[in-house]
């Protein structure tokens, strides 16, 4: 995936469209421009036999710009980047910001258009693209602009589990502000496939992990409480700091099921939990919150002794 940034500040995760794909969608739409220029050629030199020659030439240099150039600017803008080869492809231009493209950026790709791909039969847009590493031609890099797939196989989704509820609300003074992307989602794909570990690998992923977001977030993991249960529970304040922001700060409730209430540590009331996030990486079923005998160091939650 390439990480774009949008002018608020939200990382985006695009999958920049490679040479086969993009080769494929330029191909089908020359073929449909040609087909057009062809017709509409033929159409006007059918009606402009009575002219001189310098008035056909003119006409025909006119229907070469409207046609070849001029008509996939205009699909491009109108369509906000999805030709009709893009389309069957599953491509999209956007801006380097992950927003739609708009005229300008349409015209300095078909501009640079006829001399990478129309004037050199591909080569140059061949090589710029080889040579990029999000696969850009040199029309997308004047124009700023990117070529990125819409439709990518789905991966098999898997449940991050919640913590057990004698850790609700514990980590609710929590500062997450420092903590970067990379590793939420690293927790995140630990959390949804732990029980698919080894319990010795697994229970050194989740120390390791647990260690990085403890010195991320300035404080240490609680004495007794098991790393991958520290972590699901600092991803569940996570999940409720964003619900609060999102819904203005009222009551988080769970997909289709009620949380239990528990105290939470340190406070004199109940504290709802909250929903589970249903974004999952690689683990078909529910993991469990389980740990039975004491053998080895334990990769689920498991409340202190």
């Amino acid at each position: 995936m390439s990480e774009l940034v949008t002018g608020e500040a939200v990382a985006l995760e695009l999958q920049p469209a490679r040479l086969p794909s993009r080769a494929l969608a330029v191909l089908l739409d020359l073929a449909v421009v040609l087909v057009a220029y062809v017709a509409v050629s033929v159409a006007l030199l059918m009606a402009t036999a009575s002219l001189d020659e310098a008035a056909r030439t003119a006409v025909s240099i006119a229907t070469f710009l409207l046609v070849l150039v001029g008509g996939p600017i205009a699909v491009e803008t109108l369509s906000h980047g999805r030709s009709l080869g893009k389309a069957a492809c599953g491509l999209r231009v956007v801006r380097d910001d992950g927003g739609p493209i708009r005229f300008r950026h349409a015209l300095v790709r078909g501009a640079l258009g006829v001399v990478e791909i129309l004037l050199t039969a591909g080569v140059v847009a061949c090589v710029a693209s080889l040579v990029s590493a999000r696969g850009r031609r040199l029309g997308d890099v004047f124009a700023g602009t990117l070529v990125v797939r819409e439709r990518v196989p789905a991966a098999r989704v898997g449940f991050v589990p919640p913590p057990p509820p004698w850790l609700a609300g514990r980590f609710s003074g929590l500062d997450l502000s420092a903590v970067p992307e990379g590793l939420w989602l690293a927790v995140r794909q630990y959390l949804g496939r732990m029980n698919q570990l080894d319990p010795q690998v697994g229970y050194a992923m989740a120390e390791r992990l647990a260690g990085d977001l403890a010195e991320r977030t300035g404080a240490a993991v609680p004495t007794g409480v098991p790393p991958a249960a520290y972590l699901a529970a600092v991803v569940q304040e996570r999940q409720v700091r964003e619900a609060r922001r999102t819904f203005g700060g009222g009551p988080v409730t769970g997909q289709g099921a009620a949380w239990p209430v528990v105290p939470s540590a340190g406070s004199a009331g109940p504290v709802p939990g909250p929903p589970v996030e249903r974004r999952g990486v690689g683990a078909d079923a529910v993991v469990s919150v389980e740990r039975s005998s004491g053998e080895g160091p334990a990769t689920g939650f498991v409340p202190p002794a």
